[in-house]
């Protein structure tokens, strides 16, 4: 009993300091930035919304401009943010000029540990607009129009003033020779309409373009590139939330340019909350979005990976749990005493919440996904492997034994050709258990990034979601059954053989 004890003493003392190391190594929360212009701070509301349902998430807004906010991201103090892939290709690659696909930019960012990917659905260009009067009273429509018109009182926003997709290249590309002055973006179409200004650099979801009845000049030398709107992330995020990240995802090409501009107007002019207008959109996305039909869902594409991946955690875990099950199956039928303390050990950690042991093995590995996933499922699997195989060397009838050491059969040998091939059915049947459970735990891999039809069921909890919760659980369920059945025709045969 002191055994015992001591066992369950210090099991409960090593997973204790590993919950207080996880807890230390890192606080679990997704930090969402975002740039101090409207648009970018609804973006970064939805993201953080969108992804708080799988992960802890905060949203850090107004954080400046691109270059503030893209240092913020390197330095690790946000995880990821909104940007633009021409902003990325000529700010921050330093393309000469814009237009590659999001794979080579997202190669491109690889060696920096960023990446770039969920392209949102809309693109945001820079433009230059006039108030209509003035455009109609000069025939100003194009940018090359304003090279005759030098008296235009021109102000900028200070980012656009010192961008090299700004205002020097495009004064180059146009002619343009009039000195700008820097305006707040925010204050701009306000000194417009009060004439103050003549031109100023707009976006092209801006709501004010309408509410001040501005007119959009053409870029008629196609000077300003795509502005694709998109995730740009430090590339550990979908390793670490993997949830959320599976969340992020599903945000890919929900959002059009007539929504944007919705989104706001109803922030600049409604004066409505970026967090309430965020909800909004995320509940009208969730009920009113493309629902696929449920076998689209369950054979989805990635299917194929899911399954792969489950089997593989299940397989691997399993295999380990009979190389070690047994052999300590066989010390506690053979040792009675130390066969107590073994059952009463992997008794114990098999009571062990699944989730609590995967927080616990995070520290202690060093690592998250397949590794502590892997381990806390050989955990779970040794109870049912060690107890049969005990059980069945301890059924096997004495007698059988006497006879064998009567032949000259020594110890190994009477174990390995009389005691163990008598044993098999019920050993067996503890593997069918311990595969059946293996599983079922399976899918708590997906909340440390281990992959398998949890990952799902994990995005379906996440969005509310029932049909993707459903394409997660009823395939692991059907393979649980499998499993069931396959050595249920193992352990039947072993009894016809016995």
């Amino acid at each position: 009993m002191r055994r015992v004890a001591g066992c369950w003493r210090l099991l409960l003392a090593a997973l204790l300091a590993a919950l207080i190391g996880w807890a230390g190594a890192a606080d679990g929360v997704l930090r969402v930035g975002s740039k101090r212009f409207t648009e970018s701070t609804i973006l970064g509301e939805i993201l953080t919304q969108a992804a708080q349902g799988a992960a802890p998430a905060e949203h850090i807004p107004d954080m400046g401009n691109t270059a503030i906010v893209f240092e913020a991201l390197r330095s690790g103090s946000v995880d990821l943010y909104p940007e633009y892939l021409g902003t990325i290709e000529l700010e921050i690659l330093h393309h000469p000029q814009a237009g590659a696909a999001l794979e080579q930019v997202d190669a491109e960012l690889a060696p920096l540990d960023l990446g770039v990917a969920i392209p949102l659905g809309f693109q945001n260009s820079y433009a230059l607009g006039v108030r209509r009067d003035t455009a109609q009273a000069l025939h100003v429509a194009r940018i090359s129009d304003l090279a005759a018109h030098p008296e235009l009182r021109i102000g900028l926003s200070h980012e656009f003033l010192g961008r090299s997709d700004g205002w020097p290249g495009l004064a180059r590309a146009y002619g343009l020779v009039s000195t700008p002055i820097g305006l707040d973006h925010g204050l701009a179409y306000e000194a417009l309409a009060s004439h103050q200004v003549d031109v100023i650099d707009v976006y092209t979801t801006d709501a004010k373009i309408a509410r001040y009845d501005i007119r959009v000049l053409v870029d008629d030398r196609h000077y300003f590139p795509r502005y694709d709107a998109v995730v740009l992330f430090r590339r550990s995020v979908p390793q670490r939330f993997p949830v959320a990240w599976a969340a992020l995802q599903s945000l890919t090409g929900t959002i059009d340019e007539s929504r944007m501009i919705e989104m706001n107007a109803a922030a600049e002019l409604d004066h409505r909350a970026a967090r309430e207008i965020a909800r909004s959109f995320l509940q009208k996305t969730a009920s009113t979005g493309p629902r696929p039909d449920f076998l689209d869902r369950l054979f989805g594409p990635d299917f194929g990976r899911l399954a792969r991946q489950h089997v593989l955690l299940v397989f691997v875990s399993l295999v380990a749990a009979i190389a070690i099950g047994v052999p300590l199956g066989v010390a506690a039928a053979r040792w009675p005493r130390v066969g107590a303390a073994i059952l009463a050990v992997v008794g114990a950690l098999q009571t062990i919440p699944a989730l609590a042991l995967l927080a616990a093995l995070i520290p202690v590995l060093g690592a998250i996904g397949t590794r502590p996933a892997l381990l806390a499922l050989f955990v779970f699997a040794l109870l049912p492997i060690v107890r049969n195989t005990a059980v069945g060397l301890s059924q096997v009838p004495e007698v059988l034994r006497q006879a064998a050491t009567a032949l000259g059969a020594r110890s190994f040998a009477r174990l390995w050709l009389v005691e163990l091939p008598l044993a098999l059915p019920v050993i067996v049947a503890g593997v069918r258990t311990a595969a059946v459970i293996s599983v079922g735990t399976a899918t708590i891999g997906a909340f440390v990034g281990a992959g398998g039809f949890g990952e799902r069921i994990s995005i379906g909890l996440a969005l509310n979601d029932g049909q993707m919760l459903l394409a997660g659980a009823v395939p692991a369920a059907a393979l649980a059954l499998l499993c069931e059945a396959l050595f249920g025709a193992l352990e039947w045969l072993a009894r016809q053989r016995a």
